[in-house]
């Protein structure tokens, strides 16, 4: 099979041709041509052409956070229709977190995943439990995970709250230069927690959820990082303070990396004043000065990568009162259009498409020990084509997720990706 992609733009730091126009040819699941727009491109017999006039091309688009509650909750979401939100939303390769019934902790349960991505356009690709059932006693068969071909080890929605068993895992997970992932939350901070504790939780009376613990967990991990060394990835990072720790720390030299959940950068926690339930998420959204520190983050490169932190739910689930409801928000098919929007909001303080480009294809990647994607010359099709100027409306009839947990549903979006390419698979969006 032959395509040709026409007239489109590049946008991607790494490659040659960033901010260039050109001719791209994928042949057999590799990109076997490249060339400047302005040149009149040669046709093969039989070949798909595909005109991108006004598209952009950056690598293909990779989420390092997405949970799919199959086995256990398939009602919730397959793998199969994880598979279709990912691709709908621009993705290639998707992180899978281990929360499943049973957690993903054996390597069988890994062979599986694996297996899966012979004949599909998303890879998938697991991280395994930290902790045994991810309860926080007594950690996995790392090693015989990893040579399974685990990319990382979390124990995923369960922050780990034992410091001794993170000094233990770290210096464990040195042996074959492993990635931890941890989610700082200190819980006994946050039971029956609700909402960001300040002024607006106040006013709706509803039971705070305070900065304090995630900082603490964060001020917590980086001093046994310190003491142990090795490699640490702190997951939903939400807080201004939390910012500012992990920009010293890497200032200092730690192998430590974050992620923010694309929707902490869209809403803040006023945005809860009638009760949303879709808008019940943890960490839960923060406030103005916070939501700045992480737009910040990632202009100076703190925050690593943009994450969608896909988390299906059930609609009994969210029809209830806002105390009661379960918190989680599903992203994959939305992620890069509420990013651009969000963005956009900012004005003249807006970050440039390359550099959130990065956030979601680069630096997941280079984390997570994964082969880099690139637009060039004789390597694997991994490409992703989006439009800024596309609009859109997700509805309940159009999503390819089983769940409806998103506060976008009837929301006119501009940015929209619109084709993926992942070797001999390709997915074109309506």
């Amino acid at each position: 099979m032959s395509i040709l992609i026409k007239n489109v733009l590049v946008s991607d730091y790494r490659s040659a041709f960033h901010e260039q126009k050109i001719h791209l040819r994928i042949q057999e699941g590799s990109i076997a041509q490249i060339q400047a727009a302005d040149e009149l491109p040669s046709l093969l017999h039989k070949e798909t052409v595909m005109e991108a006039e006004g598209l952009y091309l950056s690598p293909g688009w990779i989420d390092m956070r997405v949970l799919v509650p199959e086995p256990g909750h398939e009602h919730r979401e397959t793998l199969h229709s994880a598979r279709l939100a990912a691709q709908k939303g621009g993705f290639t390769q998707v992180a899978l977190l281990p929360n499943t019934v049973p957690v993903i902790q054996r390597k069988n349960e890994v062979a599986f995943l694996k297996a899966l991505n012979a004949e599909a356009l998303v890879h998938f690709y697991p991280m395994a439990a930290l902790t045994r059932h991810t309860k926080g006693e007594d950690f996995t068969e790392m090693i015989d995970l990893h040579q399974a071909g685990v990319v990382a080890f979390t124990d995923g929605i369960h922050p780990l709250n034992d410091p001794d068993l993170l000094r233990k895992c770290l210096l464990y997970l040195q042996y074959f230069d492993g990635l931890l992932i941890n989610r700082p939350e200190e819980t006994q901070l946050t039971r029956f927690g609700q909402m960001n504790e300040g002024r607006q939780s106040t006013l709706l009376g509803l039971t705070g959820m305070p900065a304090l613990a995630e900082d603490l967990m964060v001020m917590r991990d980086l001093e046994i990082l310190r003491y142990t060394g090795g490699k640490l990835h702190l997951g939903l990072v939400s807080t201004q303070k939390s910012v500012g720790l992990i920009r010293a720390a890497k200032a200092e030299g730690l192998k430590v990396s974050c992620d923010v959940a694309v929707h902490q950068l869209y809403f803040l926690d006023e945005d809860l004043a009638n009760f949303d339930t879709h808008l019940k998420v943890n960490p839960p959204f923060r406030g103005r000065q916070d939501q700045e520190a992480l737009w910040q983050g990632l202009a100076d490169g703190t925050i690593d990568a943009i994450v969608s932190d896909h988390s299906p739910q059930d609609i009994e689930q969210k029809h209830l009162e806002f105390d009661l409801a379960a918190f989680g928000i599903i992203g994959l098919e939305t992620l890069f259009s509420v990013l651009w929007e969000a963005n956009q909001r900012r004005g003249e303080a807006q970050l440039p498409l390359p550099l959130l480009l990065e956030k979601i294809s680069h630096r997941p990647r280079e984390l997570l020990g994964l082969p880099p994607a690139q637009i060039s010359e004789g390597v694997p099709a991994n490409l992703t084509l989006f439009s800024l100027h596309s609009p859109w409306t997700p509805s309940a009839q159009t999503l390819a997720s089983l769940s409806q947990n998103s506060p976008f549903l009837g929301h006119t979006f501009e940015a929209q990706p619109k084709m993926v390419f992942h070797h001999h698979f390709f997915y074109q969006n309506a």
